[in-house]
């Protein structure tokens, strides 16, 4: 696995650097946002890591200016910023996923095996998924309500496809930390909220027709009202 991480921490950078290569990764590093933007356009990674405060450009504006040039690798965001307002910022921006220092090595890892999975799932045979006004084509990644294109982050499109395969399907948080996310619900966690919360800004703030619901207690679910 090739992983971008950048940091300005010296300390910080060597030490995730050793940890990550010792785990068979390897590693190319950068102390600020535009060379990290350079690597990220000039080579292939599984996944980007990169501090939110850096030099140059912050980890938001990299993010967000990647994803307006087509790059999609997996981005995970670390941050001393914890509050619910920055991390929509962050999955604004185009994350993937936002771990809030300080965190465990371990953790790092796990977070980063949960975003590099899609990349290697199984091709699916069927090409487009559509629910009322709402279509999304599994090939090219692209997803249309009123024929007007929807730009998702790579969370986001994964969690939306979750509620049009199981549409009219009420699905507890459960379910979508285990098929979303590939992990065993956290209570402690708002993660599914936060997500839901960006889709609908998407999905729902722009159109008469509201599909994505919560069933309070239970769970979302996709159904037009």
């Amino acid at each position: 696995m090739k992983i971008l991480l950048i940091e300005d921490d010296i300390k910080i950078i060597q030490s995730l650097r050793k940890g990550l290569e010792e785990n068979g990764c390897e590693v190319d590093i950068a102390y600020d946002g535009l060379i990290g933007k350079h690597l990220a356009r000039k080579n292939e990674y599984n996944v980007i890591v990169s501090d939110i405060i850096i030099p140059g450009i912050n980890g938001v504006q990299l993010c967000q200016e990647l994803r307006q040039e087509g790059v999609q690798t997996p981005f995970i965001m670390l941050t001393a910023l914890g509050a619910l307002e920055e991390k929509l910022i962050g999955f604004d921006a185009g994350a993937d996923d936002y771990l809030v220092k300080p965190f465990d090595f371990l953790e790092l890892l796990a977070r980063i095996r949960v975003v590099t999975k899609r990349i290697h799932s199984e091709p699916i045979s069927v090409n487009v998924l559509r629910y009322a006004d709402l279509e999304m084509n599994l090939t090219t990644r692209e997803v249309f309500r009123e024929n007007q294109r929807i730009d998702l982050t790579g969370k986001e499109y994964a969690l939306l496809e979750y509620l049009l395969r199981n549409s009219e399907r009420v699905l507890s948080k459960v379910d979508i930390a285990e098929k979303v996310w590939d992990i065993r619900f956290d209570t402690g966690t708002n993660i599914i909220e936060v997500y839901i919360t960006l889709l609908r800004k998407k999905i729902d703030k722009d159109f008469k027709v509201k599909l994505i619901h919560t069933h309070y207690g239970v769970g979302y679910v996709l159904k037009q009202e």
